[in-house]
């Protein structure tokens, strides 16, 4: 077999990158003959993405995966802006980059050849730098394949039938998408659909992605066998279910107070803790987060709950949440006296590790893919809080299609620019007592599910399958 080299382009948020290179490594070690560039763009900004990207050269076990660092012009922060200036400015970059990788196969024997560039769903402008390149690009979606059919659905309702989704605004219209098995509410698309740039920025995703060579998608066939039956009827590259792509050891030893939560969690029943985790970027008014504290005291279940501070600007910029100092300051007064016995707060929390805990019992989350599929993995049960992007649509599935899930509030959201909705301690409470049940058909779903997402990846799953096809479709399109 020829020697084939892919370039990732991941887009700079540690979601994307985690499973960008977790993908990579199932990949080289699949075949030896297969070598992978990683380009990392770097945000200044994202304290946690530098820190997991900085430590990705030390901590590779092969030669056959390169991590090449691209520094970080100043860029935009409103998110289809941001989005677009990635790629104008590091275009000239990336070409630097790649023209490097060629001249190096050129000049030394038996190097590997460059077979085409892996593009993130929000880098597929890089694809005319592959053509430029004379080489095919492929895309790796890191969100599920749900949502990759919403994207070629709204495109094709917009440009067959000059549908306008702006006008849609506010409103509770439900659509048939061919990706989804129930009818969907506007109330649950992403807020981007309804906005000028957000939407513009969706319709050149979907139209890059068709001219693509092949599409691999952090799912597995198991999960989500309605959406990605649905995506073989859209005209589309051959789709390629791997998933799930993680990183299951996460962070673990890395944080400071990692041995005090596993040491916490080794002290509880089993399956008797709740915990509560909203992603990088979840966090609460304080208003809410009193109504979480209430419905928490109320339930009387064990918790863990990763509550950080909301966001602040630095130098113009939306930062991330941080870690409080004093979680007293916005809690109910006394409550963390009262909940001592059951309850331990914490900041910045190591997800995984603490999914995969057999005193976790239930997940409270924001619906972000890379938490679900690490939920299923773990066979753990959710209840769904999604905040923004996409996680409204997560939750659909997870709730109303696949069963894996009870609802807190399906159509919450951070991100719609009005004022943001308080769910009150009531609601919450009822989700959290659905969850914890320890014989409800979820939490019976929710292991079989697990069970069957370890089977995918194992030598002759169909994830694992998958990969082997994709390898081979690179090297047959190999220039």
């Amino acid at each position: 077999m020829k020697k084939a080299e892919l370039v990732f382009i991941p887009f700079p948020a540690k979601g994307h990158l985690v499973s960008t290179v977790e993908v990579a490594k199932l990949l080289v070690d699949l075949n030896s003959n297969l070598s992978i560039s990683v380009l990392i763009i770097e945000r200044t900004v994202d304290a946690e993405s530098t820190a997991y990207a900085d430590s990705l050269t030390a901590a590779s076990t092969t030669t056959r995966i390169k991590f090449i660092h691209l520094p970080q012009p100043d860029l935009d922060t409103d998110a289809a802006n941001f989005i677009r200036s990635v790629v104008q400015t590091h275009e000239p970059l990336v070409r630097e980059a790649v023209t490097k990788i060629v001249e190096h196969s050129n000049s030394v024997p038996g190097s590997p050849r460059l077979a085409g560039f892996v593009l993130d769903l929000f880098c597929t402008s890089f694809r005319d730098l592959a053509n430029d390149f004379g080489v095919p690009s492929y895309l790796f979606c890191t969100s599920g394949a749900g949502f990759l059919g919403f994207l070629f659905f709204t495109q094709a309702l917009h440009d067959e039938q000059n549908f306008e989704f702006v006008e849609l605004t506010d409103s509770e219209t439900e659509f048939t998408i061919p990706s989804y098995v129930n009818s969907v509410s506007t109330k649950l698309f992403p807020s981007a659909t309804f906005k000028p740039e957000g939407f513009g920025l969706f319709l050149s995703v979907a139209k890059q992605v068709r001219e693509m060579k092949g599409i691999m998608v952090n799912t597995f066939l198991e999960l989500e066998s309605h959406a990605v039956d649905s995506l073989s009827n859209c005209k589309l590259p051959p789709v390629y279910p791997v998933g799930p792509i993680l990183n299951t050891e996460g962070c673990s030893g890395v944080h400071q107070n990692y041995d005090s939560i596993m040491q916490w969690l080794d002290q509880q029943p089993r399956s008797s803790v709740v915990f509560l985790c909203f992603g990088s970027r979840g966090s609460f008014s304080a208003n809410q987060v009193k109504e979480i504290a209430c419905a928490l005291e109320q339930s009387g279940f064990r918790f863990l709950w990763s509550l950080r501070r909301a966001p602040e600007q630095v130098n113009g910029k939306m930062g991330h949440p941080t870690d409080y100092e004093n979680m007293a300051e916005v809690l109910p007064e006394g409550f963390l006296d009262r909940t001592a016995e059951i309850g331990k707060i914490i900041g910045w929390a190591p997800q995984s590790a603490i999914l995969g805990h057999p005193a976790t019992g239930g997940f409270v989350s924001h619906c972000g893919w890379n938490s679900t599929l690490e939920s299923i993995w773990f066979g753990v049960p959710m209840a769904t809080w999604p905040l923004y992007a996409e996680q409204q649509l997560n939750a659909l599935q997870l709730v109303k299609e696949l069963g894996l899930a009870v609802e807190i509030k399906m159509d919450y959201r951070i991100d719609g620019g009005g004022e943001v909705e308080l769910v009150k301690a009531e609601t919450i409470e009822r989700g959290i007592r659905r969850l914890m049940e320890h014989d409800s058909d979820v939490r019976k779903r929710m292991k079989e599910m697990s069970d069957r997402s370890r089977k995918a990846l194992m030598d002759g799953g169909s994830s694992h399958s998958t990969l082997c096809r994709f390898i081979d479709e690179v090297v047959d399109n190999m220039p």
